[in-house]
């Protein structure tokens, strides 16, 4: 990945620049440890540092996290600015935990991505100045790093989390880095403990701004009864993975630029993949200034940019659900999909266990692929057709553990996701927004989106229109809809209350 010259990263440094944070890290020589540049430690001279666009390429040439900055709750920008579609699909998949355990390998990563070991290896050191193995145990040693730090968790449930093969192995990486055992790295107060009823509490960085009241208003609107609830400034949701049910609670840290994450769920190993849907959810991983930067350059579209600074575009929180729900959308309204999806819910959702939700209106958790493939009927009350578009979908999901992953063209994309009956130009466009995290996905017939095209052309564009205006947003097209839809949002909210 290609850094800013010499000159700007110790620039960069020496002012802390924030705008820096997640995008550039300095190995200091003299002290053999990597830091972020607003670390508040003193200025190293410019002959002892070395810069690096990525935690893993930093620790790769030998240099260790820093304890006062603690490179772990950067933003999570640096990993993914700039990589190309197959190293962004790797590490998601790095993420997920593809190469934690004895078993994992390279090899195995690059035969899910259809590409050679030798070729991505390459590609990891090209774009992130790492190899694949790096980039992973960096990603367990920083998680492992961030739960001593802000949880109370036993050191054993710690090293499993973090996806290290075994505590042995767990103690001899942090013996190597800091030369001193996990369990001394611990503060004497920490934020959560790892009981079940008060949940692993974590922070996660992102780079300001953020718009956090929009955030709400588009996941209140969708909120599914029995599986979301959104008040008090808060995100609550069940959620169902590897078998067991639990739960999530996000809020909201402006003064600390970050979420405040806690995870109620029965298995400490499902932690990093949680905490990565959090992540897609809530866009955190956003160069939103860059975006922001970019779409005003639309003079007609920049005063709805300057009047949301910050905007985020939601990811869904499952690929297939997010899926289901861009179905259950089809030719309705936002409340009736939500109306709909809440009776799917009822007669299809798994019950999630009491011992991990804190709000009893919380109760089960959304249909995975399976029971919807194995449902005899659909007891939800719309048109045949969306519910076998419903059925076909799950059998492909099924099928085809990939088909919500990203890679190739967002064309082929669309291409792949159309071929499943009962999706078409509309649908597909929005999973592809929502669920493979497409940044140019656009779904042009929305009707929200052609209200909020006619506030600032000043006349309802047609579709092809509408696409030919959208070519000056890319590759940022699904950000500038987030904010045409923003944009009609506000203006029926405003029209319905004047007509009160």
């Amino acid at each position: 990945m290609e850094l800013p010259e010499r000159e700007t990263c110790y620039r960069a440094l020496q002012t802390r620049d924030q705008r820096f944070d997640g995008l550039l890290f300095v190995g200091v020589t003299s002290t053999g440890i990597y830091c972020r540049p607003v670390c508040p430690a003193r200025t190293p001279k410019a002959e002892h540092c070395r810069f690096f666009g990525s935690a893993a390429a930093a620790q790769e040439a030998g240099f260790r996290p820093c304890l006062r900055c603690r490179p772990e709750t950067a933003p999570d920008l640096a990993s993914w600015r700039g990589t190309s579609n197959t190293v962004s699909r790797a590490l998601a998949l790095i993420a997920d935990g593809a190469l934690d355990g004895d078993d994992a390998s390279v090899e195995a990563l690059g035969e899910r991505l259809g590409i050679g070991e030798r070729h991505l290896r390459r590609l990891f050191v090209q774009h992130l100045g790492a190899s694949p193995v790096a980039v992973a145990q960096t990603r367990r040693v920083l998680f492992a790093k961030q739960l001593i730090h802000e949880t109370k968790m036993p050191m054993t449930d710690v090293a499993l989390a973090a996806g290290f093969g075994s505590i042995r192995r767990f103690n001899e990486t942090f013996l190597k880095l800091f030369h001193r055992p996990p369990s001394s790295l611990r503060r004497k107060a920490s934020l959560s403990s790892s009981g079940h009823e008060s949940g692993v509490m974590l922070r996660l960085r992102y780079r300001p701004p953020y718009d956090w009241n929009s955030m709400l208003s588009f996941l209140r609107a969708r909120a599914i009864p029995g599986v979301e609830i959104v008040e008090n400034d808060c995100y609550l949701r069940t959620l169902g993975m590897d078998g067991f049910t639990g739960s999530v609670q996000v809020s909201h840290l402006p003064a600390r630029q970050s979420l405040c994450v806690t995870i109620r769920f029965p298995r400490v190993q499902s932690l990093p993949p949680i905490i990565s849907r959090v992540r897609r959810v809530f866009d955190l991983g956003a160069d939103i200034q860059t975006i922001d930067a970019h779409l005003s350059l639309d003079r007609l579209l920049a005063p709805l940019v300057a009047q949301r600074p910050g905007l985020r575009a939601p990811g869904g929180w499952d690929g297939f659900e997010l899926a289901v729900r861009a179905i259950l959308g089809q030719q309705v309204s936002v409340a009736a999909a939500r109306k709909l999806a809440e009776q799917l819910v009822i007669h299809h959702g798994e019950r999630v266990s009491r011992d991990f939700v804190n709000d009893p209106r919380l109760t089960h958790v959304f249909p995975c692929a399976r029971r919807l493939a194995r449902a005899e009927s659909m007891e939800v009350g719309m048109p045949v057709a969306r519910r076998r578009a419903l059925k076909e979908l799950a059998e492909t999901a099924i099928a085809d553990p990939n088909l919500f992953r990203s890679f190739g063209t967002i064309e082929e994309a669309i291409a792949r996701l159309r071929k499943i009956r009962g999706i078409g130009e509309w649908t597909a466009q929005y999973i592809a927004l929502r669920a493979l995290r497409e940044t140019d996905a656009f779904p042009a017939a929305d009707l929200g989106l052609l209200r909020g095209a006619e506030l600032i052309e000043g006349a309802r564009p047609t579709v092809p229109n509408l696409l030919m205006r959208s070519e000056s947003w890319r590759p940022w097209r699904a950000y500038a809809a987030q904010h045409l839809w923003a944009a009609a949002a506000a203006r029926m909210s405003e029209s319905r209350s004047n007509y009160a």
